[in-house]
Formats: structure tokens, sequence, C-alpha cells
């Protein structure tokens, strides 16, 4: 078997370095003694793409924000299914990683940066969104190793509340919001709905042909606001005798036709008395 051969290295703003290492026609970008891309597993980064295009399809001239380069899967599967009108604009936080997709792993990424629906934005995914309101149809983060921050605790921001309502503003209505991760996360989905997204999750596997790891996408839709439903209760009112007011208790022999007949004998005027006149 080939050896692993490092090919270069490069700083991440704010500390720690990333280093480019190959095999054969394999790549490899590793921090630390954790690989954070393989040039030979794609299937869920392509995923990303595919199922967000499957979500905002019939949008003309849609725009779309891929955080993080890496490896160029997201974005060649991207433009694979975009139509011409598309804009793609991609946000990549090491400026090395800008330079390898341009030199020793040029032959990745097949030209998809010289593509004219896309533009490079070397900076801070999240610093763009936050300066951002309804710009994009769809932004889709492989960002660190997800939710839970991997290389910089600065990208715990991206999905945190606060940076998940920056990101939501940023979108266009019914624009979607999708996710990377390299596995669930319950407190992030939980978050996602906070925010007022409708979200779902979709496992995926690192490998093409449905092998490798378990990764996990979210597929958040910047749905527009529920319109605020008055309900109005009448309260129902029960009558409550006053307590001075007490029924009289009938007889249980009582015959109201033997009552009315009593009743008007006592309005009849005593024998040899004169009945009242009317005036």
């Amino acid at each position: 078997m080939l050896p692993w051969i490092q090919l270069d290295s490069a700083s991440i703003p704010g500390g720690g370095e990333l280093r480019l290492k190959q095999r054969g026609s394999e790549f490899s970008i590793m921090l630390g003694a954790n690989e954070l891309m393989n040039s030979r597993l794609s299937g869920s980064e392509e995923a990303l793409a595919t199922l967000s295009w499957d979500r905002i399809k019939e949008t003309r001239k849609a725009h779309i924000l891929i955080g993080g380069l890496g490896m160029g899967f997201t974005l060649r599967a991207a433009l694979d299914v975009l139509p011409e009108d598309a804009k793609v604009t991609v946000a990549e936080l090491v400026p090395g990683v800008v330079e390898w997709a341009r030199g020793p792993m040029a032959e990745i990424y097949k030209g998809s940066l010289d593509d004219p629906r896309v533009s490079i934005h070397v900076g801070d995914v999240g610093a763009l969104i936050a300066r951002s309101r309804d710009t994009y149809d769809a932004i889709l983060l492989d960002v660190d190793n997800g939710p839970d921050g991997l290389t910089r605790a600065e990208n715990d921001s991206l999905y945190d509340l606060r940076g998940l309502r920056a990101t939501k503003a940023a979108l266009r209505n019914n624009g979607v919001l999708a996710v990377w991760s390299s596995g669930p996360d319950p407190r992030f989905t939980k978050r996602i709905k906070e925010c007022g997204f409708a979200a779902e999750e979709v496992p995926t596997r690192a490998s093409r042909k449905g092998g490798g790891a378990k990764h996990m996408i979210w597929l958040a839709v910047n749905g527009p606001a529920a319109p605020v439903r008055l309900r109005y209760v009448i309260p129902k009112v029960r009558w409550v005798a006053p307590a001075s007011s007490t029924p009289r208790r009938r007889s249980p022999h009582h015959d109201p036709l033997r009552a009315a007949t009593a009743r008007r004998d006592r309005r009849k005027p005593p024998p040899g008395q004169p009945g009242r006149q009317a005036p």
C-alpha cells in the first residue's frame, strides 16, 4: 500500500492548522489526528446540494450560499442540477483551501471554481450571513463537523439560536437551510424548530453507493409566519337566584284548576254587597 504524503498545510484564522495529504489519487484533509474530508467519500456532501435543490427547484434565478468549500463535492453537485440562471456563492474561511482547489486538487474540482455561476468569498460564512437580509434561496452549511464544532469554537455560533435566527433572516421566503453533520443532534433539531423553521432530518451515508459512515442532514424551510388567529370565547353565564328569592314549594296534591277557581271566587263580592264598578 502506498504511504500518505503531506503536500501542504494551511493556517486556520483564529488558530489551528489543516494538512493536505495524498496517497496515489486519494486526498485527505486533516486537523490534528482527525480526518475532515476524504476524496473517496462524497455521498453525503453531494446529497446536501441535491436534497436542497429538490425543495426550491421551482425558483427562478436562485441564489445559493455554500458555507465551506471543502473538496468541492457540494459545489459540483449543485452545479450539476442548477439551471444557467442560478448563482452560487461559496464562503471559505481558510485561504489555503481555495489555493489547494486550484493547485494540487484541481483535478477533483474539475473546473467548478471557474463556472460563471460561481463566486468565491474568502472569509467567515457566519459574518456573511449576519449582514445579509432576504438574499439567499438556500444556505448549505458544511462547516466544521456540524453543530458540534471541532476546528474552532467560533463555529458554534452558526448553530446556536442567534446564528439560526440570522440565517433565517438571510433566507428568502420558503428558502431552505441545509446543514451537514457527522451525526444526529437532538438539541440542534430542537433549536431549529424553536426558530420557526419547518425541519426534517435526513440520514445519509458517506459513500455514493450507500455505504460508509452514517451522517445527518437537516433540511429546514423558512416558511411564512403563521397568521395570528384571534379566538373569541363567549363565557357561559349561569343564572343564580337572589338569596332573598326562595321559591315556594307546592303540595304534591296541588290542582291548578281548583287553585284558579279559588282565586276567582275570592275576587267576587260577598252576597248583598255591590261589586266594584269600572270608572
